[in-house]
């Protein structure tokens, strides 16, 4: 059955009812809304129908009613208004990130701490690279009396070296020819193709600098492991005892329990080809610990090849405009902050001047 607009108007109201009060809605609560209109009978019959459609629960035979798992997805795919950010939140916002954020490397528990703090509810905030890295380019340059730098350049044109010690002695002519070697079957690979198999095959056409193929190897495939990993970390777990749907010790504890990054390590997946902020209701979640939570996530960009995503996880009773804009707020404000800068360019005149 089609929701009328009338069903949908009493549907958003007991979701913002019960988002404001954590108690069961009654139609007598319903009625007395400014822009309500409807008798409390007419109400009645809505919210029973709305129950009986799935979208509303009774907990109790004699108590109001309280949004199920499809009324939440209802409410943030259509019926939900757009909440807009006081110039206080925004000024928070903005102050937090410029004074705590400085590194990349510390960024993701920093993060986590800051969005925990803007909700109130446990957050996670995750750093990964938007696509594996692999090696582009090879060198070796003979360094002295038994050493050798090796310089390799990542697809997303980082340089990284390393000093390898000889344990034989090898030429400048036979490095070239292990760098072309290495140039013609080593790059663009994945860590997973770096095998066995093709490191017998380099050694087996190495010549005299065979022994180095083995290093260089197991150097490339460390690189590009750190390259492909996701930092990720968890905040403000203890933020859901102050919940009403966590007062029940036991069931607290499970949740907090549960919410580590184990559990929450396919929610990055989840973003992967998604835009804008996405929300996970109750039973559509990819974690089976967090089936009776909403998690609500959204991306920002790092730059230099990371990419950064932040989400918190609550009860379904959470108030999903609310979080959602300041998340966005989040994300945006974050992407800005580690934009580069674009270079100036020089005037036409200057450039030449420059050339020549």
């Amino acid at each position: 059955m089609e929701l009328t607009e009338r069903k949908k108007q009493v549907l958003r109201s007991v979701v913002d009812l019960y988002i404001r009060t954590a108690e069961p809605v009654g139609s007598k609560a319903i009625t007395e809304l400014p822009d309500m209109k409807y008798s409390s009978a007419t109400i009645r019959n809505e919210m029973a129908e709305l129950t009986a459609m799935g979208y509303l629960e009774q907990p109790h035979t004699s108590a109001g009613r309280i949004p199920s798992a499809a009324g939440y997805r209802l409410y943030v795919d259509e019926l939900m208004a757009d909440y807009r950010l006081s110039m206080d939140e925004t000024k928070s916002i903005n102050t937090a990130i410029e004074e705590k954020m400085q590194q990349v490397d510390k960024m993701v528990e920093k993060v986590a701490k800051l969005v925990s703090q803007a909700t109130d509810l446990p957050a996670i905030s995750v750093a990964a690279r938007s696509g594996g890295a692999t090696a582009k380019r090879f060198d070796l340059i003979l360094a002295g009396q038994g050493s050798v730098i090796l310089v390799i350049m990542l697809s997303d044109n980082q340089v990284v070296n390393k000093l390898i010690n000889l344990p034989v002695q090898v030429t400048d002519s036979d490095l070239k020819i292990l760098s072309a070697l290495l140039n013609a079957t080593m790059t663009d690979l994945s860590q997973e193709e770096f095998s066995q198999d093709l490191l017998d095959r380099v050694m087996g056409s190495a010549g005299a600098a065979a022994c180095l193929v083995p290093v260089i190897m197991e150097f490339t495939g460390e690189t590009l492991s750190r390259q492909a990993s996701t930092n990720m970390a968890v905040a403000g777990q203890m933020r859901l005892l102050g919940q009403p749907e966590y007062r029940d010790v036991d069931k607290a504890q499970r949740l907090m329990s549960s919410l580590d990054e184990d559990a929450l390590a396919n929610l990055p997946a989840v973003m992967q080809n998604a835009n804008g902020t996405k929300v996970l209701v109750g039973p559509e979640h990819v974690a089976q610990e967090l089936k009776d939570t909403s998690v609500v996530m959204t991306k920002f960009d790092i730059g230099d090849g990371l990419q950064g995503m932040i989400g918190v996880v609550g009860p379904t009773r959470m108030d999903y405009a609310k979080v959602t804009a300041r998340l966005s707020y989040f994300a945006e404000s974050l992407s800005k902050m580690f934009a580069k800068p674009e270079q100036p360019q020089l005037p036409t005149g200057q450039e030449e001047a420059k050339e020549e």
